[in-house]
């Protein structure tokens, strides 16, 4: 079966967009994987009226809501592959599963790359974390720190101290003087010793220890990590992939659409900086943007 659009990853982004276009009483398969971003944190926070829900509940209301529409099929799987044939897309999934689609929206998120610090992955999402307005309120005035990765920790740094007293763990690396001065000014501290492990009971976090012994206070640690695309598709299909601050991310003009007519990219692997708010809103803009090329061609 040909379905007006396949979407690759029933995340935030991808079911925001099969609402709009099954609203719209076209076919709509999602494939996912069912392992979305964010699913290590236990809450969800700055997204208009679920502010502190658990975003394992707003996707699973969303799904079951989306999959009471009849023009709407959702399959649990792996898209492994995609390629365009004519005037469609079909995409393979891993039990080998073929779907053939006239638009094809990839909203399959992104892959965080963690340092391998002892004490720090199994804290990822609880109290070691990404963005201050996602988890910066719930540690207001508490001991903060972030983790140097690149330059771009240091502004992190400045702006983590705005919900507490900071401390920038350079880890090793150095520090430029002029962004010294700057992290001062701001009353932000530094530590140059190398970390060694996170320390405290279970995935709460009461201190950092570095080289030689010593340990420092800190209650939430901030990394700004690497990422990846978490599917090989995008090369696949041939889009433009740019280069984003902290990885990888699919090129994609106002309406969503990639380098590839037809071709939409929504969320993460599209944007950045990231939340949910932003995930849903590019979500229905790549639907939306889809109904109509189908409309309009």
């Amino acid at each position: 079966m040909k379905h007006d659009a396949v979407i690759v990853g029933g995340g935030f982004a991808g079911l925001a967009a099969a609402t709009y276009l099954a609203r719209a009483r076209r076919s709509v398969c999602v494939i996912d994987t069912g392992q979305p971003r964010n699913r290590f944190a236990d809450a969800s926070h700055g997204f208009l009226g679920q502010d502190g829900s658990d975003p394992r509940h707003i996707l699973g209301t969303a799904r079951a809501q989306l999959a009471a529409y009849p023009s709407v099929e959702i399959l649990d799987g792996e898209a492994v592959q995609a390629h365009a044939e004519g005037d469609a897309f079909r995409v393979l999934l891993a039990g080998g599963t073929e779907l053939a689609a006239s638009k094809l929206i990839l909203s399959f998120g992104l892959r965080d790359i963690l340092p391998e610090i002892p004490g720090l992955r199994e804290r990822w999402g609880k109290t070691v974390l990404h963005c201050p307005y996602c988890h910066g309120f719930e540690f207001s005035d508490r001991a903060l720190g972030v983790l140097y990765r690149t330059p771009m920790s240091v502004h992190q740094a400045l702006l983590i101290a705005e919900w507490g007293p900071t401390t920038l763990y350079l880890n090793g690396a150095d520090l430029d003087p002029a962004d010294a001065e700057t992290l001062a000014a701001r009353g932000v501290a530094v530590e140059p010793g190398t970390v060694t492990r996170l320390e405290g009971d279970g995935t709460a976090l009461s201190s950092i220890a570095l080289e030689g012994d010593h340990h420092r206070p800190v209650e939430a640690l901030y990394i700004a990590p690497q990422s990846c695309l978490s599917s090989p598709l995008a090369e696949q299909l041939g889009v433009a992939i740019e280069d984003g601050p902290f990885g990888p991310l699919i090129g994609t003009d106002e309406s969503k659409m990639t380098s590839v007519p037809g071709v939409y990219a929504a969320g993460d692997i599209a944007r950045a900086p990231h939340s949910v708010s932003w995930a849903v809103a590019d979500g229905v803009t790549a639907g939306t943007s889809a109904h109509r090329a189908l409309v309009f061609g």
